[in-house]
């Protein structure tokens, strides 16, 4: 979520992937929860920012 880029955004994707293929099935599950914990605050975060400068921006 925080890439400058394509292409960081990618790399850091192929890195999440690499490190879910690593661990044992046992700990998949909780990186999965961990993993949709952080993107739903990251998500709520992101929006929070976008109603503050949208609502500065008035009703254009």
């Amino acid at each position: 979520m925080n890439a400058a880029d394509d292409a960081e955004r990618a790399a850091i994707n192929e890195e999440l992937k690499a490190l879910y293929a690593s661990l044992p099935d046992d700990e998949k599950e909780e990186f999965n929860r961990q993993l949709q914990t952080f993107l739903a605050k990251e998500m709520g975060r992101l929006k929070s920012n976008y109603e503050s400068v949208k609502g500065g921006l008035g009703d254009n």
